[in-house]
């Protein structure tokens, strides 16, 4: 008994040291973003656009640069299939919700993706209902809390992923929600939940997306892309299947993403404008953060990895983007484009940008200069665009709207608290997206 207990105790102190190590000495929490924009560049470069008319007669010119230089060509014309839609759990949440799983193919021939999308429907809905589908780190069994659906192989999920020791460090440095989703607030809010997992579309390891990514060109023949716009691209199959379906409201779709997957939002949105409203947290470089911006990860770090204090190796991802991003490592003034145009091509829709002040890997100084260089494109919409004048300013009415917490990167209660905010003041208070100005 009393080795136990000090295992026990020998596993807490471990564990807290760990958090405390990670929390303070690397990129997710060395120090605190600074507040401070005015003294710093702004984005470029600059858009010049004076009419609604000249931005949108170049914005499929914008949409190629972004394909050549950052992330690859969009798979435009890839087909998208569907497999039966079956019911997992009639009763899920008590009651409240239907949970149902449908089966997705990317392609027709050998290098074709296959993955599964599982959705929570609310029962007590009188219409057509808004819907937000989330991209995850983990299984959708571990989501959505359930062993009634399928795993990626297709067999009963076990949700034994993240339980234990692993579970624990891994919500403790990354949030309760890094993993889990709130279904049942979503739920009780009025919305359906979807969720799908990144790896399931392209594995996110860098040996195995390489190899996917040749497959799905060599077999399908759509050009040398990086595994952000397939990922993207997921998303777009899932609205063609919610198109399908007489209980989503496809004028109120949402996307959400956090991290690597906040890029991939931000993606899909500015490529299909079925995406209403997009919901971007923590994305970084490759996704709202200026690729000219020398504060935290960079460009270098991350498409060719990083070395902390000299001493912490941390990985690049290389295979998220086209292989022309890297080159411009070293070369920030050279390369065409920066992230405040990706914002841009989503107006005039709804854009929501997370942040935490001491995720300072993912710069959200950059992040609101980004957000502010962007703005010219609402306006030409007749929207404000960035309402807020100080980072801490956080306005969910906005059309593109910022937001900054305490600590550090992660998924937190008050995060959600935000989505929900941002989501109602746009699909509820405003009288739905139906209501919003038209989309380009």
């Amino acid at each position: 008994m009393i080795l136990r207990i000090l295992k026990w105790l020998g596993l807490t102190v471990l564990a807290l040291l760990t958090l405390l190590v990670i929390s303070n000495c690397t990129m997710l929490g060395l120090n605190y973003a600074s507040l401070e924009t005015a003294n710093k560049p702004d984005a470029r470069p600059l858009i010049t656009a004076s009419t609604r008319a000249e931005w949108e007669a170049g914005r499929e010119a914008l949409k190629r640069e972004f394909e050549t230089h950052v992330y690859g060509p969009w798979p435009d014309g890839l087909a998208v299939s569907f497999g039966e839609t079956l019911v997992a759990d009639a009763d899920y949440l008590s009651g409240k919700a239907t949970l149902e799983q449908t089966e997705i193919t990317l392609g027709t021939g050998e290098g074709a993706r296959v993955f599964r999308y599982t959705i929570a429907w609310p029962r007590n809905a009188s219409g057509p209902m808004p819907v937000l589908i989330g991209q995850t780190f983990g299984s959708t069994c571990y989501v959505f809390g359930s062993t009634a659906i399928l795993d990626s192989g297709g067999k009963p999920c076990s949700r034994t992923e993240f339980r234990g020791f692993a579970g624990f460090m891994l919500e403790g440095i990354f949030g309760e929600y890094i993993v889990k989703a709130p279904v049942e607030r979503y739920i009780d809010a009025g919305y359906a939940y979807a969720s799908f997992q990144a790896s399931d579309v392209i594995r996110d390891r860098k040996d195995e997306a390489l190899a996917q990514l040749a497959a799905l060109r060599e077999s399908e023949g759509i050009g040398s892309t990086g595994a952000i716009m397939v990922w993207s691209y997921a998303f777009s199959a899932i609205i063609d299947h919610l198109e399908l379906e007489p209980r989503a409201d496809t004028s109120r779709i949402a996307v959400w993403g956090h991290s690597r997957h906040g890029k991939s939002v931000l993606v899909a949105a500015a490529w299909d404008t079925r995406i209403a409203l997009t919901i971007s947290h923590q994305s970084g470089f490759g996704g709202a953060a200026l690729n000219r911006s020398e504060t935290g990860e960079g460009l270098k770090g991350v498409t060719g990895g990083a070395r902390l204090a000299g001493v912490v190796g941390v990985p690049g991802y290389p295979y998220w983007f086209a292989p022309e991003y890297a080159g411009y490592a070293g070369r920030l003034d050279e390369i065409p484009v920066d992230q405040h145009q990706l914002l841009a091509l989503i107006a005039p829709r709804a854009v929501w940008l997370g942040n935490g002040r001491r995720d300072v890997w993912s710069d959200p100084n950059s992040t609101f200069r980004g957000a502010d260089g962007a703005s010219p494109v609402w306006r030409l919409y007749g929207e404000e665009g960035l309402g807020a004048r100080a980072m801490q300013d956080h306005r969910p009415g906005d059309a593109l709207a910022y937001f900054l917490r305490s600590g550090g990167h992660g998924v937190v209660a008050a995060d959600i608290d935000a989505f929900i905010a941002f989501l109602d003041a746009h699909f509820k208070d405003a009288g739905g997206a139906g209501e919003m100005t038209a989309r380009p």
